[in-house]
Protein backbone atom coordinates (compact mmCIF):
# COMPACT_ATOMS: atom_id res chain seq x y z
CA UNK A 1 0.00 0.00 0.00
CA UNK A 2 1.46 3.79 -0.86
CA UNK A 3 2.57 5.79 2.19
CA UNK A 4 1.10 8.63 2.78
CA UNK A 5 1.72 11.56 1.90
CA UNK A 6 3.86 14.41 4.18
CA UNK A 7 1.57 17.61 5.30
CA UNK A 8 3.51 20.03 4.06
CA UNK A 9 3.11 18.54 0.07
CA UNK A 10 0.00 20.24 -1.39
CA UNK A 11 -1.77 17.92 -3.58
CA UNK A 12 -3.03 14.01 -3.55
CA UNK A 13 -0.83 11.28 -4.13
CA UNK A 14 -1.47 8.28 -6.47
CA UNK A 15 -3.45 5.44 -5.63
CA UNK A 16 -2.48 2.02 -4.95
CA UNK A 17 -2.02 -0.36 -7.82
CA UNK A 18 -4.42 -2.77 -8.73
CA UNK A 19 -3.76 -6.40 -9.96
CA UNK A 20 -3.08 -5.94 -13.94
CA UNK A 21 -1.86 -2.18 -13.91
CA UNK A 22 1.29 -0.53 -14.29
CA UNK A 23 2.80 0.74 -10.88
CA UNK A 24 4.59 3.65 -12.32
CA UNK A 25 4.35 7.30 -10.69
CA UNK A 26 5.07 10.18 -13.43
CA UNK A 27 7.81 11.67 -12.66
CA UNK A 28 7.60 15.68 -12.46
CA UNK A 29 10.46 17.99 -13.09
CA UNK A 30 11.71 20.60 -10.72
CA UNK A 31 12.44 23.81 -12.28
CA UNK A 32 15.10 24.99 -10.21
CA UNK A 33 17.70 21.39 -10.20
CA UNK A 34 16.11 20.70 -13.74
CA UNK A 35 15.92 17.16 -12.39
CA UNK A 36 12.72 14.43 -12.28
CA UNK A 37 11.59 13.25 -9.06
CA UNK A 38 8.42 11.11 -7.95
CA UNK A 39 5.15 13.86 -7.01
CA UNK A 40 5.72 12.38 -3.04
CA UNK A 41 9.05 14.58 -3.23
CA UNK A 42 7.60 17.60 -4.89
CA UNK A 43 5.87 20.42 -2.86
CA UNK A 44 3.09 22.98 -4.62
CA UNK A 45 2.87 26.23 -3.60
CA UNK A 46 -0.60 27.28 -2.66
CA UNK A 47 -0.98 30.86 -4.18
CA UNK A 48 0.44 29.82 -7.66
CA UNK A 49 0.81 26.19 -7.63
CA UNK A 50 4.10 26.24 -9.06
CA UNK A 51 5.61 23.28 -8.25
CA UNK A 52 9.36 21.88 -6.93
CA UNK A 53 11.12 19.46 -5.10
CA UNK A 54 10.92 19.89 -1.92
CA UNK A 55 15.53 19.80 -0.89
CA UNK A 56 15.50 22.85 -3.89
CA UNK A 57 12.76 24.78 -2.12
CA UNK A 58 14.08 23.96 1.36
CA UNK A 59 17.21 25.76 0.32
CA UNK A 60 15.44 28.79 -1.54
CA UNK A 61 13.47 29.32 1.28
CA UNK A 62 16.69 28.89 3.88
CA UNK A 63 18.61 31.81 1.73
CA UNK A 64 15.99 33.98 1.64
CA UNK A 65 15.40 34.04 5.45
CA UNK A 66 18.95 34.66 5.60
CA UNK A 67 19.70 37.25 3.54
CA UNK A 68 16.03 38.58 2.62
CA UNK A 69 15.95 41.18 5.50
CA UNK A 70 12.08 40.02 6.20
CA UNK A 71 10.75 40.33 3.28
CA UNK A 72 8.17 38.39 1.21
CA UNK A 73 9.13 35.48 -0.19
CA UNK A 74 8.73 35.27 -3.80
CA UNK A 75 7.87 31.76 -5.97
CA UNK A 76 11.61 30.99 -6.92
CA UNK A 77 10.33 30.59 -10.40
CA UNK A 78 11.28 33.60 -12.28
CA UNK A 79 8.33 33.31 -14.85
CA UNK A 80 5.59 32.75 -12.70
CA UNK A 81 2.92 34.79 -13.86
CA UNK A 82 0.95 34.96 -10.74
CA UNK A 83 4.51 35.79 -8.78
CA UNK A 84 3.06 33.81 -5.98
CA UNK A 85 4.18 34.26 -2.01
CA UNK A 86 4.99 31.58 0.62
CA UNK A 87 2.88 31.96 3.22
CA UNK A 88 4.44 31.26 6.64
CA UNK A 89 2.97 27.86 7.24
CA UNK A 90 5.22 26.84 4.14
CA UNK A 91 8.05 28.31 5.44
CA UNK A 92 7.49 27.16 8.83
CA UNK A 93 7.52 23.53 7.25
CA UNK A 94 10.74 24.25 4.84
CA UNK A 95 13.09 26.11 7.40
CA UNK A 96 14.05 24.97 11.08
CA UNK A 97 12.23 26.36 14.27
CA UNK A 98 15.16 28.95 14.71
CA UNK A 99 15.28 30.29 11.18
CA UNK A 100 11.36 30.52 11.06
CA UNK A 101 11.38 32.56 14.34
CA UNK A 102 14.36 34.60 12.79
CA UNK A 103 12.16 35.35 9.53
CA UNK A 104 8.98 36.27 11.60
CA UNK A 105 11.09 38.47 13.58
CA UNK A 106 12.98 39.78 10.33
CA UNK A 107 9.57 40.71 8.96
CA UNK A 108 7.84 42.28 11.90
CA UNK A 109 11.11 44.18 12.02
CA UNK A 110 10.83 45.59 8.38
CA UNK A 111 6.99 46.07 8.87
CA UNK A 112 7.53 48.43 12.08
CA UNK A 113 10.51 50.42 10.31
CA UNK A 114 7.86 50.97 6.69
CA UNK A 115 5.19 52.14 8.74
CA UNK A 116 5.15 55.80 9.84
CA UNK A 117 2.60 55.50 12.26
CA UNK A 118 4.65 52.71 14.66
CA UNK A 119 8.30 52.49 15.74
CA UNK A 120 10.09 50.79 18.52
CA UNK A 121 10.61 51.94 22.33
CA UNK A 122 14.60 53.08 22.58
CA UNK A 123 14.46 51.15 25.92
CA UNK A 124 16.89 48.09 25.65
CA UNK A 125 14.71 45.90 28.44
CA UNK A 126 11.67 46.75 26.77
CA UNK A 127 11.44 46.76 23.10
CA UNK A 128 8.03 47.29 21.98
CA UNK A 129 6.10 48.33 19.49
CA UNK A 130 5.01 52.14 20.48
CA UNK A 131 1.83 53.66 18.10
CA UNK A 132 2.75 57.88 17.45
CA UNK A 133 0.94 60.22 15.07
CA UNK A 134 3.04 61.90 12.28
CA UNK A 135 4.08 65.49 12.66
CA UNK A 136 3.90 68.75 10.55
CA UNK A 137 6.65 68.44 7.58
CA UNK A 138 7.87 65.38 9.25
CA UNK A 139 9.18 67.19 12.22
CA UNK A 140 9.55 65.32 15.38
CA UNK A 141 6.83 64.22 17.85
CA UNK A 142 6.72 62.94 21.56
CA UNK A 143 5.86 58.90 21.89
CA UNK A 144 4.39 57.40 24.98
CA UNK A 145 5.35 53.65 25.87
CA UNK A 146 2.68 51.99 27.26
CA UNK A 147 4.82 49.15 28.89
CA UNK A 148 8.03 51.26 30.39
CA UNK A 149 5.85 54.45 30.86
CA UNK A 150 8.57 56.30 29.02
CA UNK A 151 8.04 59.65 26.90
CA UNK A 152 10.73 59.55 23.73
CA UNK A 153 11.51 61.56 20.78
CA UNK A 154 10.18 59.93 17.27
CA UNK A 155 13.50 60.38 15.39
CA UNK A 156 16.27 60.16 17.96
CA UNK A 157 15.06 57.90 20.46
CA UNK A 158 16.10 60.27 23.18
CA UNK A 159 14.15 60.99 26.59
CA UNK A 160 11.56 63.60 25.10
CA UNK A 161 11.70 66.95 26.68
CA UNK A 162 10.24 70.37 26.49
CA UNK A 163 11.57 72.36 23.49
CA UNK A 164 13.46 68.84 22.72
CA UNK A 165 16.00 69.70 19.69
CA UNK A 166 18.57 67.05 18.43
CA UNK A 167 20.76 67.30 15.29
CA UNK A 168 18.46 64.26 13.47
CA UNK A 169 15.37 66.92 14.31
CA UNK A 170 16.49 68.82 11.85
CA UNK A 171 15.56 69.22 8.25
CA UNK A 172 17.90 68.08 5.65
CA UNK A 173 18.50 70.49 3.06
CA UNK A 174 17.46 69.05 0.09
CA UNK A 175 17.53 70.56 -3.31
CA UNK A 176 16.86 70.12 -7.20
CA UNK A 177 19.95 70.77 -9.53
CA UNK A 178 19.68 70.13 -12.81
CA UNK A 179 17.17 66.98 -11.95
CA UNK A 180 19.45 65.39 -10.01
CA UNK A 181 18.62 64.96 -6.05
CA UNK A 182 21.65 66.65 -3.90
CA UNK A 183 21.27 65.80 -0.08
CA UNK A 184 23.60 68.25 2.54
CA UNK A 185 24.75 64.81 4.29
CA UNK A 186 26.13 63.61 0.87
CA UNK A 187 28.92 61.69 2.13
CA UNK A 188 26.78 59.85 5.13
CA UNK A 189 27.96 56.51 5.87
CA UNK A 190 24.14 55.33 6.36
CA UNK A 191 21.69 56.70 4.02
CA UNK A 192 18.05 54.84 2.96
CA UNK A 193 16.80 53.02 0.01
CA UNK A 194 14.65 55.81 -2.14
CA UNK A 195 12.68 52.86 -2.98
CA UNK A 196 11.75 50.96 0.04
CA UNK A 197 13.77 53.15 2.54
CA UNK A 198 15.14 50.64 4.02
CA UNK A 199 18.59 51.49 6.06
CA UNK A 200 21.77 50.83 4.19
CA UNK A 201 25.18 51.31 5.38
CA UNK A 202 28.26 52.12 3.09
CA UNK A 203 31.88 50.94 3.87
CA UNK A 204 33.55 50.51 1.34
CA UNK A 205 33.70 49.82 -2.73
CA UNK A 206 31.97 52.59 -5.65
CA UNK A 207 29.08 54.66 -5.38
CA UNK A 208 26.82 52.41 -7.46
CA UNK A 209 24.65 50.79 -4.99
CA UNK A 210 22.05 47.72 -5.07
CA UNK A 211 19.32 47.36 -2.17
CA UNK A 212 19.15 44.34 -0.74
CA UNK A 213 15.72 44.39 -0.15
CA UNK A 214 13.47 45.66 -3.37
CA UNK A 215 16.84 45.36 -5.76
CA UNK A 216 16.17 48.92 -6.81
CA UNK A 217 20.26 50.79 -7.48
CA UNK A 218 21.16 53.51 -7.19
CA UNK A 219 23.92 56.17 -6.71
CA UNK A 220 24.29 56.54 -3.57
CA UNK A 221 25.98 60.41 -3.28
CA UNK A 222 22.40 61.31 -5.11
CA UNK A 223 20.61 58.90 -4.91
CA UNK A 224 19.51 58.64 -8.39
CA UNK A 225 18.29 56.13 -10.14
CA UNK A 226 20.51 53.68 -11.98
CA UNK A 227 18.97 50.84 -12.76
CA UNK A 228 18.59 51.57 -16.77
CA UNK A 229 22.37 52.53 -16.63
CA UNK A 230 24.34 49.79 -17.34
CA UNK A 231 27.18 51.63 -19.09
CA UNK A 232 27.41 54.01 -15.79
CA UNK A 233 27.07 57.25 -17.83
CA UNK A 234 25.78 58.77 -14.67
CA UNK A 235 29.51 59.48 -13.82
CA UNK A 236 30.84 61.31 -16.64
CA UNK A 237 29.10 64.10 -15.89
CA UNK A 238 27.01 66.10 -12.95
CA UNK A 239 27.88 66.07 -9.47
CA UNK A 240 29.38 62.62 -9.24
CA UNK A 241 31.43 62.90 -11.86
CA UNK A 242 34.33 60.47 -11.59
CA UNK A 243 33.35 59.68 -7.76
CA UNK A 244 31.83 55.77 -9.18
CA UNK A 245 34.96 54.85 -7.18
CA UNK A 246 37.31 52.98 -9.66
CA UNK A 247 39.52 54.41 -11.95
CA UNK A 248 38.63 55.17 -15.77
CA UNK A 249 40.41 52.02 -16.95
CA UNK A 250 38.51 50.16 -14.19
CA UNK A 251 34.59 51.99 -16.03
CA UNK A 252 36.01 51.52 -19.43
CA UNK A 253 36.65 48.03 -19.25
CA UNK A 254 33.08 47.55 -18.01
CA UNK A 255 31.67 49.24 -20.61
CA UNK A 256 33.96 47.21 -22.87
CA UNK A 257 32.45 43.60 -21.05
CA UNK A 258 28.42 44.98 -21.49
CA UNK A 259 28.84 45.45 -25.20
CA UNK A 260 30.77 42.38 -25.71
CA UNK A 261 27.77 40.19 -24.04
CA UNK A 262 25.20 42.23 -25.92
CA UNK A 263 26.76 41.27 -29.23
CA UNK A 264 27.89 37.81 -28.12
CA UNK A 265 24.22 37.33 -27.59
CA UNK A 266 22.97 38.84 -30.78
CA UNK A 267 25.77 36.86 -32.48
CA UNK A 268 24.08 33.74 -31.13
CA UNK A 269 20.37 34.58 -31.98
CA UNK A 270 21.15 35.36 -35.55
CA UNK A 271 23.17 31.88 -35.53
CA UNK A 272 20.71 29.62 -34.05
CA UNK A 273 17.32 31.49 -35.27
CA UNK A 274 18.13 29.32 -38.53
CA UNK A 275 18.79 25.80 -37.27
CA UNK A 276 16.45 26.27 -35.11
CA UNK A 277 14.00 26.93 -37.83
CA UNK A 278 15.61 23.25 -39.56
CA UNK A 279 15.35 21.54 -36.06
CA UNK A 280 11.55 22.33 -35.31
CA UNK A 281 10.35 19.46 -37.35
CA UNK A 282 12.20 17.11 -35.75
CA UNK A 283 12.06 18.13 -32.54
CA UNK A 284 7.78 18.52 -32.82
CA UNK A 285 8.12 14.60 -33.97
CA UNK A 286 10.43 13.32 -31.28
CA UNK A 287 7.41 15.11 -28.72
CA UNK A 288 4.83 13.37 -30.38
CA UNK A 289 6.82 10.34 -29.99
CA UNK A 290 7.44 10.58 -26.61
CA UNK A 291 4.03 11.41 -25.60
CA UNK A 292 2.70 8.85 -27.22
CA UNK A 293 5.18 6.10 -25.97
CA UNK A 294 4.47 6.96 -22.56
CA UNK A 295 0.85 6.80 -23.23
CA UNK A 296 1.01 3.44 -23.85
CA UNK A 297 3.27 2.95 -20.56
CA UNK A 298 0.24 4.06 -18.65
CA UNK A 299 -2.16 2.27 -20.43
CA UNK A 300 -3.93 -0.68 -17.98
CA UNK A 301 -2.36 -4.39 -19.83
CA UNK A 302 -5.04 -6.25 -21.07
CA UNK A 303 -6.67 -8.79 -18.49
CA UNK A 304 -6.32 -12.46 -19.44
Amino acid sequence: MASAGKVCHHGMMSGSSTPGELALDPLIMCKLCLCEHPFDLMTTLRECSCIFCTMCLKQYVQLAVRDGIGSPITCPDMLCSNRGLLQEAEIACLVSIDQFHLYKRLKLEREVHLDPCRTWCPNSDCQTVCQMQMGDSGMPVSVDCHVCLIKFCSVCKRTWQPEHLCQENQPTAVQLEKGVLVSAAIDACIKQCPVCHIYIERNEGCAQMMCKNCKHTFCWYCLQNLDNDIFLRHYDKGPCRNKLGHSRASVMWNRTQVVGILIGLGIIAIVTSPLLLLASPCIICCVCKSCKGKKKKHDPSPTA
